[in-house]
């Protein structure tokens, strides 16, 4: 029988599994900094996961785009909430109920997404950002536009859209700063004032558009 004295190939399956599990070991590890109160950079990234950092820079390209990545793995179902209910009053509820465990459990992460959005202010104020892409937040304009959609076309557009905006203040990490670090309340209260707030004012919008 004849032996063959060639070197196994490497498949490009095997190739792409190697890939997709220093991903997966990049962003754990920049999950793990997050919640522990860090904004990390690519280098720190790839120091904590001990690759290289040519390796860490072929997957995360900028710090915006690590934490970008970190963001939407703690956002997780999140990203993927929708209704089929046309009562735009019970989306909202749901979309808040759902989504501020979450948050809260990710409250570090959030945080530090926070501080990096409000430090690249500073620095593009200051005039010292450089090349650095920013930031971006944004998923809670679609989130928020989705729950409330139901009163598309009910209501002039610039009052959806100021609608959408109000309840956007509503949602997100800064609930929780407010009542946590101002009143020294608990998720639970915040999420309760939430609730009642969103719910409140699509309330008030729904009867405003029943009369017309």
């Amino acid at each position: 029988m004849a032996v063959s004295n060639q070197e196994p190939t490497v498949t490009e399956a095997d190739e792409r599994g190697a890939r997709a599990r220093t991903a997966r070991l990049m962003l754990d590890t920049a999950v793990q900094l997050m919640q522990g109160g860090i904004v990390p950079s690519v280098s720190d990234v790839a120091e904590a996961a001990e690759v290289s950092r040519a390796t860490a820079y072929r997957y995360f390209p900028s710090q915006a785009a690590l934490v970008q990545a970190v963001v939407d793995e703690a956002l997780g179902p999140i990203l993927d909430w929708s209704s089929t209910t046309p009562d735009a009053g019970e989306r909202t509820r749901d979309l808040f109920r759902s989504s501020m465990p979450r948050i809260d459990a990710f409250e570090a992460t959030f945080r530090a997404a926070l501080k990096l959005s409000l430090d690249q202010w500073a620095q593009r104020q200051a005039g010292t950002l450089g090349n650095e892409p920013p930031f971006k937040r944004g998923h809670r304009v679609d989130l928020v536009s989705d729950a409330v959609a139901p009163l598309r076309g009910r209501i002039p557009q610039a009052g959806f859209d100021r609608l959408v905006k109000a309840l956007s203040l509503m949602f997100g990490i800064e609930t929780l700063i407010v009542v946590k670090d101002i009143w020294g309340g608990t998720a639970e209260e915040a999420q309760e004032v939430v609730l009642w707030a969103a719910e409140t004012l699509v309330a008030s919008v729904q009867a405003e558009a029943g009369k017309s």
